[in-house]
């Protein structure tokens, strides 16, 4: 018998009196026994009744996959000792030396490979990292802040980065472990859809205000020019009443009226600049504050839908560890989480609507 077992392996098994045995049972019904629990399914590839040697082929089905997940789930350490016998499905399992006393080692991580995704999975981290420290890959779109300091960190972007990571690294876990490779359920493409969707909103809710903005400026500077013209037509005329030596109460009153209309435009042209420059001062983005505040707070404060949002994915975040970790599986979350999970960021982006940038 194999020291050391792990899934996808073959354990190669000997069994004493295997010939006389088979003369009235069939040996091809035996399977593997781990900690007193039969694996299901898992009947010997190569049966030498004369050798009395057995060879299992240790892999997943439909009828023992239940025993695997305890077997390997929550996880201590890359091995763990377990009793291993043969026996038939629906009886006890055979004497054997691999008892109490003399345990086999299970693999739950094969080091080569476990150490391999390791590495992958930190790397692909630390590069993600550095990008968000010195890039916008998460933070707000649009021209860094004119003070010199970073942009802030966007929401729907760190949300959508967050559920990708915990898809992705538990993905290399399950697969690790288990060699399966169909463990992405329906919900999460809904939940990756959700966080997706919640970026790309926020997105375009902000690339249609940036372009109100630039009309709002193409319009004010139209109109900043078109006063100039007018202000400097009304004062060439009153340049023109001031030259000529007449006195007359037609000449005064036309005096006033330009004096007023010059003042009425500079007034204008005055509002204009403001407004322009106005305008001006909010086409960068907002500087960060720290991760927690540019997340949780707009450029006015702390808001409860950004907290709302925020908390909620946190939760399901931690639930979806728990799932991996304990079942090496991805969860399946239910319409109502994932309409709970929708509600919240459609809640977030109704209010971004409104949501001033200035």
């Amino acid at each position: 018998m194999n020291e050391i077992i792990q899934l996808n392996d073959i354990a190669k098994v000997t069994v004493a009196n295997l010939k006389e045995w088979s003369a009235t049972h069939d040996p091809a019904k035996l399977v593997p026994f781990i900690d007193g629990r039969a694996i299901r399914g898992n009947y010997p590839e190569e049966i030498h009744p004369h050798d009395g040697r057995l060879y299992f082929h240790l892999k997943i089905t439909a009828a023992n996959t239940e025993l695997w997940t305890d077997l390997l789930g929550a996880p201590d350490s890359i091995q763990r000792p377990v009793r291993f016998s043969v026996g038939l499905e629906d009886h006890s399992p055979f004497d054997s030396v691999y008892d109490e006393g003399h345990r086999v080692q299970m693999m739950v991580v094969p080091p080569v490979s476990g150490a391999t995704a390791m590495i992958v999975a930190l790397l692909t981290l630390v590069l993600f990292v550095r990008l968000a420290r010195k890039t916008s890959i998460i933070r707000d779109p649009g021209p860094d802040p004119a003070d010199g300091r970073a942009k802030a960190y966007n929401l729907g972007r760190t949300q959508m980065a967050f559920w990708f990571f915990l898809i992705y690294v538990s993905y290399l876990v399950i697969w690790l472990v288990t060699d399966r490779l169909d463990t992405i359920t329906p919900s999460l493409l809904g939940l990756m859809g959700i966080s997706a969707g919640t970026a790309l909103s926020e997105a375009l809710i902000d690339s249609s205000k940036d372009a109100a903005r630039s009309e709002q400026r193409r319009e004010l500077s139209a109109e900043r020019q078109a006063l100039g013209q007018s202000v400097a037509d009304l004062q060439s005329r009153r340049a023109e009443l001031d030259s000529t030596t007449a006195t007359s109460s037609d000449d005064r009153v036309n005096r006033d009226s330009l004096d007023q209309q010059i003042q009425q435009g500079r007034m204008r042209l005055a509002q204009t600049d403001q407004q322009f420059s106005s305008l001006e001062s909010t086409k960068s983005a907002r500087a960060t504050r720290g991760f927690l505040r540019d997340v949780m707070a707009d450029r006015h404060g702390y808001s409860f839908h950004r907290f709302q949002i925020f908390a909620w994915t946190i939760v399901l975040g931690i639930m979806f560890m728990s799932s991996v970790y304990n079942s090496l599986a991805m969860p399946e979350f239910s319409a109502t989480l994932l309409g709970l999970m929708g509600l919240s960021s459609g809640t977030y982006i109704g209010f971004k609507f409104p949501e001033k940038q200035d």
